[in-house]
């Protein structure tokens, strides 16, 4: 029986790969480097810190992976603070009001920095509707290694097989699929150049599993 749900959030629940692609490509050009759009999209998923380690590595940069981060979030930052256009994905605000209703259990496995994930939960008031927050930021390891679908299964008391992921990344379906936890992979307008194959269900609407149309799954 399906119990608890973990969402992801950056392409999930908010679009706010816009603002971090720019955040990004601000922090590329002022230390001076040339990051290919192949190289960029390996990064989806993962946490700021693991592509600011990815970054220093490949380029042999001097500055630490830690002064990289705090650049990259200052130009965040100054995105989300000005752009009023900021908005839920369409159709997840009553997906998650749907599980809730339901019963079920919501988590947050991100690979967003917690003061990333808080901006977005108290500007869409989204606390309400979810038992815990896990961010990838303060984790060992980032996605694609199951560590923090692991961690937000425990947090929800049921069993793996209990709990559903709902992801919209490379590294995100590959992690989920790690912690041995049902994946639904979500490809929408937003997603670009990932590979849902490893996904249990692939879908391009959330209608697609509303709770009365996926439970019968996990009897």
């Amino acid at each position: 029986m399906l119990k608890a749900v973990i969402f992801d959030m950056d392409g999930v629940i908010i679009d706010s790969e816009p603002m971090h692609n720019k955040a990004y490509h601000d922090m590329f050009d002022e230390i001076g480097i040339d990051v290919s759009p192949e190289l960029y999209q390996s990064f989806t998923g993962q946490s700021t810190i693991n592509i600011c380690k990815r970054l220093r590595d490949h380029f042999k940069l001097e500055q630490s992976p830690e002064s990289l981060v705090a650049l990259k979030r200052k130009h965040y930052k100054q995105f989300f603070e000005t752009d009023s256009e900021l908005g839920l994905i369409d159709g997840v605000l009553d997906l998650i009001k749907d599980y809730y209703s339901n019963g079920l259990t919501l988590v947050l496995g991100s690979s967003a920095s917690m003061g990333g994930i808080k901006q977005i939960f108290e500007r869409f008031d989204l606390n309400q509707y979810f038992k815990a927050k896990f961010s990838g930021g303060d984790l060992k390891q980032s996605k694609p290694d199951p560590e923090i679908f692991i961690k937000s299964a425990e947090s929800t008391g049921f069993k793996r097989e209990e709990c559903m992921v709902i992801e919209d990344s490379t590294n995100g379906v590959e992690a989920a699929i790690a912690a041995g936890i049902f994946c639904v992979g979500y490809d929408s307008f937003h997603s670009k150049n990932q590979d849902y194959s490893k996904a249990d269900m692939v879908i391009n609407n959330f209608d697609e599993i509303a709770f009365s149309k996926i439970s019968h799954l996990f009897k």
